[in-house]
């Protein structure tokens, strides 16, 4: 009872003369280091009397002496420490002997651990931010934890402490926190951010960050990417971010099974100003978690779920009608989530909403028709894997003209996109710029030519795995598009044959600038000369993977190109030959600024001599898998003219270490070279290259 009393007294005197001098005037250092004299001696004072007033049992075995290692941890290097114990008394102890080759030793909890949170509470929230408070955290895992439970408006700080901008101190061994280097901290959009991915995603890396970010104003976005196998992110790690980061505005959660509504609570409670939310594989967050985030953060703008089975219709339900900021929403692959909750989003969210994409979800027409209906301020649509929404539900969504707005649209997989919903679509949007149609294998070219009619706005139009889409879906819509398609791309189009076709009905294209076929091997050089009748106007040009087209048909291209060509890809075009890079060179010299002829065998120095004496402002040049030679090289860094900034020789056998002298030269302007599986170039050649293009980014 006397050492209760006694100890009772001791931390009473230890909180007083800590408010006191939390209210002097005084050096924040000098407090810190008089703060922790007076613990060490309290410490001492505590352990000695607490044995001197024991319970009067007599111990027959002779004296015992209390180890006092622990104990001395807290004291300065050199400092001795010995408990005197009379053979009339005791210890008193809470903990079992153990036995060892010394004898007996005493299994008690470390000096460190002798003050109960609640004093240490009220110790930790008057100690000064910044590099004091980090320091303390440092000590051991319980005070970091401590620490980092605390509020920021539970803390005391003074006006001078709150000046300060200190970094997190180094660590000991055993506490697991969080350094620049391992977690970067940048500054986004005004707001400090911090991402955690895979092993070191933890509650113990989570709170360290909520304890050193504090002094910085406060963490602004937050992104965890996994989780620790053995010891993952839990509701106790999102606590300590909620409790001491309430500035959060941006978090982001991808795959941690550990985290459930208890975590999401407290970031609801706390994080007001939270604007951006992202939940992607999150099993144990339900709508209890989601509501009480509509509930308390009426900033929220952004939201994204994905592949969160417990998650449904009620939660968004409340998303709704309690966040009227809302303006982009992104549904994923949630089994619970059906027409209710999409309606009832929809039709209650108000006119901030512009984005919306739903993916792989079980809605039917209903839904569209709610889109087409209330979606007057949508103005970017994607909607992927509905399986279940058939050709009425399109043809209703255009037709309720509810989608003024709507300027991109990106269907996916959705076998309800037939001819007629897709024109319908097309009257119902007339400000439609961007369409993406993606596997939509109804779609033909009635469907294609009628569309390109209605939609007097579109600008870009992109096609891939569009089997039913031929040639002839191609010409025709491109001659009813208006004069405002600006960019055309086919992807995997496998309906597209090479066959002559006659265009005298046919009003050529004149407003298209990009043109991006790839990997459509029924492309051939009749369809080519085709499009480049139809398009005189042509500045970027990509037909990467053509392998039908020959020079006889690209030739025509070339020629046809009234503005000059300023990026052209011609990888994996593996029938073209140098008669082509010529004609290239010597047409559109003036204007090219990026080649590639990645894979192009036959592409040999001939190709480089055309390019050096025609081309001036060619910036990147590819003839990665080319029959260059060192030859070749030579003749292109004697081009005085010629500024290469990007060089890629990957896989260029004959090209050797005589071209050493060579890459020097043009080194004055290259800032990326690539030397990849370049057999005939040592790893000595590589060295002597990176110390001299030291401003060069070399990839061997």
């Amino acid at each position: 009872m006397h050492s209760s009393l006694l100890a009772s007294t001791l931390i009473s005197f230890l909180l007083l003369v800590i408010s006191l001098c939390g209210f002097c005037a005084v050096n924040q250092q000098g407090f810190f280091f008089f703060f922790f004299q007076l613990f060490q001696s309290c410490l001492l004072l505590l352990t000695t009397v607490d044995w001197i007033l024991g319970d009067d049992e007599i111990y027959s075995g002779g004296s015992f002496y209390a180890n006092s290692s622990d104990l001395g941890r807290l004291y300065s290097i050199g400092s001795l420490v010995d408990v005197y114990s009379p053979a009339c008394k005791r210890a008193r102890i809470s903990a079992p002997f153990l036995f060892g080759s010394s004898g007996f030793e005493q299994n008690k909890r470390p000096s460190i651990e002798v003050l109960p949170d609640e004093c240490l509470f009220e110790i930790f929230r008057r100690v000064p931010e910044g590099k004091e408070r980090s320091s303390c955290a440092c000590v051991s895992k319980k005070w970091l934890m401590l620490l980092s439970s605390i509020r920021r408006n539970e803390f005391c700080n003074s006006s001078a402490a709150a000046e300060k901008k200190e970094t997190v101190a180094p660590v000991r061994n055993d506490v697991e926190m969080v350094s620049c280097e391992e977690n970067r901290e940048v500054e986004s959009d005004g707001y400090l951010t911090r991402s955690l991915e895979g092993k070191k995603a933890t509650d113990m890396r989570l709170a360290a960050i909520a304890v050193g970010t504090s002094s910085r104003g406060g963490l602004g976005k937050l992104f965890i990417r996994g989780s620790n196998s053995v010891r993952g992110v839990t509701n106790l790690g999102l606590s300590t971010i909620a409790r001491g980061c309430p500035s959060l505005r941006a978090l982001s959660l991808w795959n941690v099974p550990f985290v459930g509504d208890e975590g999401l609570f407290e970031i609801a409670k706390e994080c007001h100003l939270l604007e951006k939310l992202d939940l992607t594989n999150c099993p144990s967050i339900s709508n209890k978690g989601l509501i009480a985030v509509a509930e308390n953060c009426p900033n929220l703008s952004s939201l994204n779920i994905e592949s969160c089975s417990k998650i449904g219709n009620e939660g968004l339900q409340t998303i709704g009608k309690l966040c009227p900021k809302l303006q982009s929403i992104s549904i994923k692959d949630c089994p619970l989530v059906g027409d209710h909750g999409v309606s009832s989003l929809l039709s209650s969210a108000s006119s901030a909403l512009t984005r919306v994409k739903l993916q792989a979800l079980n809605i039917t027409d209903f839904s569209l028709a709610v889109i087409g209906h209330y979606g007057k301020a949508v103005t970017n649509l994607a909607l992927s894997g509905l399986q279940h929404v058939s050709e009425k539900g399109f043809w209703v969504m255009g037709n309720a003209k509810g989608l003024q707005k709507l300027m991109s649209l990106t269907i996916t997989s959705c076998r309800g996109i037939t001819d007629v919903s897709l024109e319908a679509i097309a009257k119902g949007s007339m400000n439609l710029k961007q369409m993406c149609l993606r596997k939509c294998c109804f779609v033909s070219d009635n469907g294609l030519v009628a569309f390109a009619k209605a939609a007097g706005s579109l600008e870009s139009l992109q096609l891939e795995e569009c089997n039913r889409v031929s040639q002839s879906g191609i010409v025709g819509a491109l001659s009813n598009c208006g004069a405002k398609l600006k960019a055309l791309s086919l992807v995997k189009c496998m309906g597209i044959k090479d066959m002559a076709f006659r265009m005298s009905a046919s009003s050529p294209c004149s407003s298209l600038r990009y043109l991006s076929i790839r990997n459509c091997p029924g492309f051939g050089s009749a369809s080519m000369a085709m499009i480049g009748k139809l398009c005189p106007q042509l500045q970027h040009v990509d037909l990467s993977g053509l392998c039908g087209i020959t020079d006889a048909g690209l030739l025509p291209l070339l020629e046809s190109c009234e503005a000059g060509l300023v990026k052209v890809n011609l990888s994996g075009c593996l029938s073209l030959t140098d008669e082509v890079v010529s004609a290239l060179a010597r047409l559109h010299g003036g204007t090219l600024e990026l080649l590639n002829l990645d894979g192009c065998r036959k592409i040999t120095d001939a190709s480089l001599l055309a390019i050096t004496e025609n081309c001036l402002f060619l910036s990147d040049l590819d003839v990665s898998k080319c029959a260059v030679t060192d030859s070749g090289i030579t003749i292109l860094s004697s081009a005085e003219q010629l500024n290469l900034q990007v060089l890629s020789l990957s896989g260029c056998s004959e090209v050797s270490n005589k071209i050493l002298p060579c890459l020097k030269k043009m080194g004055r302007t290259l800032v990326g070279l690539n030397l990849q599986n370049c057999s005939s170039i040592s790893s000595s050649t590589v060295e002597l290259l990176v110390e001299s293009l030291w401003r060069c980014d070399i990839l061997s």
